[in-house]
Order: C-alpha cells, then sequence, then structure tokens
C-alpha cells in the first residue's frame, strides 16, 4: 500500500467541543487545509473512541480528506470517548438526532461551504444512512462502507431475522466494554472526567437485552434501519454503498442501488471482508479507493 505525505493543500488540525441544543458538549476532531475560502465539511460520527480506538485510522483517513480540500470531522457520539450525556440506543433516535444537530453546526463554521457530506464504516456507515434518510439541507453525500440499512436482517448479530447466539453476546459484551470506559482526562480537565464517568456508568444497559427482548420484526428494528417504513425514500444525499463479499451486509449495497434514483447512487462490492477495501490487505485494492469517494 502505497502512503502520500504530500497533498495540494498544507493542513492543521484541532480539537472542538460541538454544542448540542440540550447543552451536551460532543468532542471533535478537525483536520483543515490551510486555505482562507470556505471548504466543503466530511463528517465520520460514531461512538469508537476518537483518541485511541479508531486514532491510527483517523490519522490516515482524514488527513488525507484535508490534503485534498477537504475539513474532515471525527465526532464521538454522546456518552463515548470524551464526548458529554449517557450512551443513547444505537437503534434508537437520540444518536440519529444529535447527528443532524452537529452536520448544522457544522455547515454554520465559517471556514465551511455550507456543504456536507458523511462518511463511514460498520456504525459510522450506519449513521450516514439513517442521517441520511432524515435529509438534513447542508448533507449532499454519503459514503457507507459495510453498514446495513436493516439491523434485524443483517447487523451482525442476525442474519434474516435469526439470532446469531454467539456473536449477539460477543457484540453485546464489547459494546458493554467499549461504553464502560472512561473519558481522557487530557480533554475533559482532571476534576470532571470521574464524574462523567459515573454517570456513565450509572445509566449504561446491556444492550443485548433490549436485542433479544424484540425477537420479531415491531416497530424497534422497523424504525431502527432505513429499509422500512419509507427510509430509503427520505434519502435525498448521493450515495456511495461499499460492500465487501466477505461481509454480512453486502446485500445492503443492492437493496441501495436497487431502490434510490440512478443519478444518486453507486455500488461497489468487492473481494474484502468487514473492512475499508483501501487497508492493502490481500488481495489488495484495484481501483483507488479514496479517489472514489471523493468523485
Amino acid at each position: 500500500m502505497h502512503i502520500r505525505t504530500s497533498f495540494s493543500h498544507e493542513t492543521t488540525h484541532e480539537d472542538l467541543w460541538i454544542p448540542l441544543p440540550d447543552g451536551t458538549r460532543l468532542h471533535a476532531r478537525v483536520w483543515r487545509p490551510l486555505t482562507d475560502a470556505p471548504v466543503p465539511a466530511l463528517l465520520e460520527y460514531l461512538p469508537d473512541r476518537l483518541t485511541d480506538r479508531t486514532a491510527p485510522r483517523d490519522w490516515q483517513r482524514h488527513p488525507w480528506y484535508a490534503g485534498h480540500g477537504y475539513a474532515s470531522v471525527r465526532v464521538d457520539a454522546r456518552g463515548h470517548g470524551n464526548s458529554e450525556g449517557v450512551p443513547a440506543d444505537p437503534y434508537g433516535e437520540s444518536e440519529r438526532a444529535d447527528g443532524v444537530e452537529v452536520i448544522h453546526w457544522l455547515a454554520d463554521r465559517p471556514w465551511c461551504s455550507g456543504a456536507v457530506g458523511m462518511f463511514g464504516i460498520s456504525r459510522g456507515g450506519f449513521a450516514s444512512l439513517r442521517i441520511a434518510a432524515l435529509a438534513p439541507e447542508p448533507l449532499k453525500a454519503i459514503v457507507t462502507v459495510c453498514a446495513t440499512d436493516d439491523p434485524y436482517d443483517n447487523d451482525g448479530h442476525r442474519l434474516g431475522g435469526a439470532v446469531l447466539a454467539v456473536e449477539t453476546h460477543a457484540r453485546a459484551a464489547t459494546a458493554l466494554a467499549d461504553v464502560a470506559r472512561p473519558p481522557d482526562p487530557v480533554h475533559v480537565g482532571q476534576v470532571m472526567w470521574r464524574d462523567m464517568w459515573v454517570k456513565r456508568l450509572e445509566k449504561v444497559e446491556p444492550f443485548i437485552h433490549t436485542w433479544l427482548s424484540h425477537p420479531t420484526r415491531d416497530a424497534y428494528w422497523r424504525h431502527a434501519g432505513v429499509r422500512e417504513d419509507g427510509g430509503h425514500g427520505g434519502i435525498r444525499a448521493a450515495v456511495l454503498a461499499v460492500g465487501g463479499w466477505h461481509d454480512p451486509s453486502c446485500d445492503t449495497v443492492l437493496r441501495l442501488v436497487e431502490s434510490l434514483p440512478a443519478d444518486r447512487v453507486r455500488g461497489l462490492i468487492g473481494p474484502w471482508c468487514h473492512q475499508y477495501p483501501d487497508r492493502g490487505l490481500p488481495p489488495g485494492p484495484a481501483i483507488g479507493f479514496l479517489q472514489e469517494t471523493m468523485r
């Protein structure tokens, strides 16, 4: 894999706090080109902590976009990483409502042109789809990678609606461990981090209890994804849907290509599993994936 170190724009980065209407602040890291002209913003929004869990990937991907003239923004969801508040149900409305607020906040920054895109893999791709279904005006395009549009059908812990017992318990345990980790005192302060952490621990619920309490495709699952209740029809942004033949959610790509207008959707499926296709793992990329995302 060839890694570029020089770009058309010099870049800078900084950490920011994004305020939500209820006073909660989300932790964000922004990479921007050094230019006086406003530029489009790209948002990656998910619960995987930006200061450690996704940091290596973030430092490869976001500076690349910034070097090509975009403000590339990584935001931790409410109650995760250093973001304030308590964790929300990943299939509920709170997380994507926050995402819509983040998009409007970004569009209003003086360094943003007013146009916003989203991208992400797995939970980040799922968030992109769910937020796009609400059609916030500044959101112009999304890139969704290895993500489901229907978590009852194929979100890793279910397949065709059937519960995958081992995977369900493993994912639920991992998710619980993730949300139980403390914020970083370096970013939230030596005084506040413990209070934030205790509040999270008091409020967090094991996700498996909710998942298993909805064994059929009821309202919980229908509203969780974007496949039913006219969800695909609500998407107004352009969509690049990416999947791997060895990933259980690759049929999401086919459904999106089938249901969205041809001038607003492209699908890409290749011989990889649950990963970005530009990671340089065998058989290796045959196209410039990051370049494809900017087309």
